[in-house]
């Protein structure tokens, strides 16, 4: 949970707040990926993109 801390303290305090969207679609695709690994759906997720 520090990294996390530190993450937001650094996107605070330097005004870096259009990273915030950037890591949200990556921690999203990131649980999509690891969601479908070895179920019935992932094909069809991959399909998407």
């Amino acid at each position: 949970m520090s990294f996390l801390a530190e993450l937001w303290d650094f996107i605070r305090v330097r005004k870096k707040f259009w990273l915030l969207p950037i890591l949200i679609t990556m921690v999203l695709l990131g649980g999509l990926i690891v969601l479908t690994k070895g179920s019935a759906v992932a094909p069809f997720i991959y399909t998407i993109f």
